[in-house]
């Protein structure tokens, strides 16, 4: 990451010692130039006091940090403070003679492995802990450069001293800063991520320390006032940068630092310009004359061998890394070409820089084609807004949501292949805030052709939505059409088509004359359509068309469409030929619903097929459309069906029994469970009317469970005060169809307490015939469970006596119609004797339900018919009431030689 200087917060954080720094800086370049005679004291004692200022941040920043990131800020704190110490000492020996030194000089020479040390313990942690060999050399490079370099500026000064301890501070000083450039440069260069910008503010403090000792020698041997002020000033920049480079410091990261470069430029550059510098300042001493002695020849010699071994060694670098990318380049292409995706790879402006994979194959273009061409151009306009969003998705750092998609995509033959787009990725990095192109930076999608796919997907929801025999749309797409209308003031009207007639074309010419009428029937409705009608096949011999019309130009058409279809049918002749054929009438009825903005399909559908049913009833061939009387029904039917499972959960349901009388007990043997809906705002609900609700709605197993549960309760006293009653509870169909009929009945007797032998479940007589094994296996559960089973409304359905036999079932229930015409009726009379001879037979209990009259009961007892059911013998009554209707004589109902005969 680059360095763009210290953060504000480590500003503020160091602005109250950068101030004291500033103040300071003036004061002492003030009492300088002035020459005041307090400048002896004075200026040692500002350079102490900054110094230990400096010590005392570089303190507080080390107590901030965690472990070992505060070590180099310890060994910092410990060298500023042996330089405010050596500045103290100065002070106190203000008026004695400093040109040769003392003891003053002995902290500042101690602070400077402290200072080495604080640098090499900024850099990284073992396996890293010490810097390449190239880092290394790079120090070497930039710490003899910066050696020669003070040798060149203090040449003159060199050749005019004398004694041992002047030398010493001439050649000394400028070593030492020398030493701590070239280390200075080691630890911006091993130095990583976050913390590297603390290593630039150490080798500026190292930096101004260079210029500190040549200047302090410059001072010391030649006394040179300006040379003393260069040398405060930059001590004091050297207390500022170490101050910075405290607070910029975030300490050692948690995790790894992978920002480590193959080959470490920042070095070299460094190091090569700063030796390319003193040599071309030697050049240019030769060429105006001035001498050359051998320490600088040698110097400029080492640096030229260096700068050379550097510069092999770059090289060297330069060819590996060339290598190793022509390597990874041709795994990368083999990775990528062995997939089944075309990479695609776009530059800042949206053109095509590289592609690869199978290109040809997939895309139908070669790759000289696809360089250098805008994408845009390959593709439709859904395509490109397609790529720009996906391209803006990628900047903004995620594609969720819009990922895989699929564009058309231009081939070089001028065909059209869906393409996917599989994933994408950032190419480059845009500039932050950039408000250019979406694919500014670049942009790398994973296209794949799926032509095939996106055709066979095509030609499935074709068939999925449409009828094969007539090739119109079928209940799916009408339904999808339906829920994609507009809304509107006018958005259209269902008719509902249904042909008369047409069981007869099956059952008489066969059932290819029926599939021959269907289709004649569906291009006479395409026909008759407009042409943004939408004309469907629902199933069977039902057709809808969906009118983008109002209502009464949809009534028209419906009336159009019933003249039409009102025809006579002539089947082909066995013999194929048209001649000598049947003639079968065949006439259509027809519903027309108008469609509710935002209304739900199904429910549409319903109003249609209610108003379909009223064109029945009215006679057939006819129209009819939805009324307000028709509109009540469907509006009550979805408000029991929104209302029922808070009747259901809240107590909204009641509970009536209505008794079972035996003719030879003379008195009540059971009790049939009755189901009541008093409607808060719709008042009473007949049973047929919501229990019907809630099987199309999936309601009825909670509605029965709710039932079963309240009638063993309501049965258990009863038993426990001991009367011999049997209780029936009807069953729907679709309660044993979801295979938990026999868990909820086990649930609710061990609830009450009750028996099972004392359950008797009345199923319907469409049991017998539409009973699937599972069925049979639940019922035969019920039975091995020790309930009782009963067929409700026997005689009214299509059941077999073979099924009869095998089923389950101990109770048969004659239906109350053949009870209704047993006087009147001698046929009805044999039949009623004929059920009750089939159940002694089968050995099963015969119940007439729907008993009126006395004479019914004779007409009952003297077919053998045992026990019966009806207002004659007991109303329906809440369970309060039970204890009145079982102490009431029946006896004298039941007994036959009482009544008079009326058969």
């Amino acid at each position: 990451m680059p360095w763009t200087g210290p953060p504000r917060s480590a500003l503020r954080g160091a602005l109250p010692v950068l101030v004291l720094l500033g103040v300071l800086a003036a004061a002492t370049a003030v009492l300088e130039l002035t020459r005041s005679p307090l400048t002896p004291a004075l200026v040692p004692a500002c350079l102490g006091l900054g110094s230990g200022a400096a010590a005392v941040v570089a303190a507080r920043g080390a107590a901030r940090l965690p472990g070992r990131s505060a070590r180099p800020w310890r060994a910092l704190t410990a060298a500023l403070a042996l330089l405010a110490v050596g500045q103290v000492l100065a002070t106190v020996r203000a008026g004695a003679d400093l040109q040769f030194g003392g003891v003053e000089d002995v902290p500042t020479l101690l602070a400077v492995p402290l200072a080495v040390l604080a640098a090499l313990r900024l850099l990284p942690p073992r396996p890293r802990r010490w810097p390449g060999s190239r880092t290394v050399l790079d120090g070497l490079v930039a710490t003899l450069a910066v050696a020669v370099l003070g040798h060149v500026l203090l040449a003159a000064l060199l050749a005019g001293v004398e004694g041992a301890a002047d030398g010493l501070i001439a050649v000394g000083y400028p070593a030492v800063g020398a030493v701590l450039v070239g280390v200075g440069l080691v630890t911006v260069t091993g130095v990583r991520g976050a913390r590297r910008g603390a290593a630039v503010w150490l080798l500026t403090a190292a930096v101004a320390m260079a210029v500190v000792a040549v200047g302090g020698a410059l001072g010391r041997t030649l006394g040179s006032t300006a040379a003393t002020v260069v040398t405060e000033q930059a001590w004091l920049a050297m207390l500022a940068a170490s101050v910075l480079a405290v607070r910029c410091d975030p300490g050692e990261p948690a995790t790894p630092d992978h920002d480590r470069p193959i080959v470490p430029l920042r070095g070299l550059v460094l190091a090569s310009g700063v030796a390319s510098s003193v040599l071309l300042l030697l050049l240019a001493g030769v060429l105006t004359g001035r001498a050359i002695d051998p320490v600088e020849a040698g110097g400029g010699a080492a640096l030229v061998v260096l700068t050379s071994l550097r510069t092999t060694l770059w090289a060297a670098d330069g060819y590996r890394l060339t290598q190793r990318l022509v390597r990874t380049e041709g795994y990368f292409r083999a990775l990528v070409d062995s997939g089944d995706a075309v990479t695609v790879v776009l530059d800042g402006t949206g053109r095509i820089g590289w592609a690869s994979g199978a290109v040809a194959a997939q895309l139908g273009r070669t790759d000289g084609d696809l360089a250098g061409r805008p994408l845009a151009d390959l593709l439709d306009v859904e395509g490109r807004e397609l790529v720009a969003r996906v391209a803006q998705a990628v900047r903004s750092g995620t594609t969720r949501g819009l990922l895989p998609a699929t564009v058309r995509l231009r081939t070089r033959d001028g065909h059209w292949r869906d393409v996917d787009v599989t994933g994408a990725a950032p190419a480059g990095a845009a500039p932050a805030g950039d408000p250019g192109p979406a694919w500014r930076g670049g942009l790398v999608l994973h296209l794949r052709d799926v032509t095939a796919r996106s055709s066979s997907r095509r030609e499935l929801e074709r068939m999925a939505y449409t009828d094969f025999l007539t090739g119109l749309p079928n209940r799916a797409r009408l339904m999808a059409e339906l829920g994609d209308v507009p809304a509107g003031t006018d958005p259209g009207c269902l008719l509902l088509v249904d042909l008369d007639g047409f069981k007869a074309v099956n059952d008489v010419a066969g059932h290819d004359a029926g599939d021959r009428l269907l289709c004649e029937v569906a291009e006479t409705l395409r026909a008759a359509a407009r042409e943004d009608d939408v004309v469907a096949r629902l199933g069977g011999d039902e057709f809808a068309v969906l009118v983008r019309a109002g209502r009464d130009e949809a009534t028209v058409l419906a009336e159009r469409l019933v003249v039409l279809l009102d025809r006579d049918h002539r089947p082909p002749a066995p013999d194929g030929s048209a001649r000598g054929g049947l003639v079968l009438p065949v006439s259509s009825s027809v519903g027309v619903a108008e469609l509710r903005a935002g209304g739900d399909p199904a429910e549409v559908v319903r109003r249609a097929d209610l108003a379909l049913r009223a064109a029945k009833a009215a006679g057939k061939n006819c129209v009819r459309t939805t009324g307000e009387a028709l509109d009540r029904v469907v509006d009550r039917r979805a408000r029991l069906a929104r209302d029922l499972p808070d009747a259901i959960a809240d107590g909204g349901l009641s509970l009536e029994l209505q008794p079972v009388v035996g003719l030879e007990e003379g008195r009540v043997l059971g009790l049939e469970a009755l189901v009541r809906w008093r409607h808060r705002e719709l008042g009473d609900v007949p049973p047929e009317e919501f229990v019907g609700v809630a099987e199309d709605e999936g309601l009825v197993v909670p509605l029965q469970r709710w039932v079963l549960g309240t009638a063993t309760a309501v049965l258990a006293p009863l038993l426990a005060q001991g009367h011999d009653l049997q209780l029936g509870v009807n069953v729907s169909v679709r309660h044993l169809q979801a295979g938990c009929l026999a868990a909820d009945v086990a649930r609710a007797l061990a609830a009450s307490g009750v028996p099972a032998r004392r359950l008797m479940l009345e199923i319907t007589e469409s049991v017998l015939v539409d009973a699937e094994d599972r069925v049979e296996r639940e019922l035969a559960a019920l039975r091995e469970a020790g309930c009782l089973i009963s067929i409700d409304d026997f005689g009214t359905g299509h059941s077999t006596l073979a099924r009869l036999s095998r089923l389950p079932v101990d109770v048969l229930k004659m239906d109350r119609d053949f009870v209704a015409r047993i006087e009147e009726d001698p046929r009805t009379a044999a039949v009623v004797a004929s059920v009750v001879q089939l159940g002694r037979t089968l050995g099963l209990d015969v119940v007439a339900e729907g008993v009126e009259t006395l004479g019914q009961v004779t007409a009952l007892r003297g077919l053998g018919c045992r026990y019966l059911q009806g207002h004659l013998l007991g109303r329906p009554v809440p369970a309060a009431d039970l204890p009145a209707v079982l102490a009431a004589p029946v006896a004298d109902v039941v007994r036959g030689d009482e009544l008079p005969s009326h058969v």
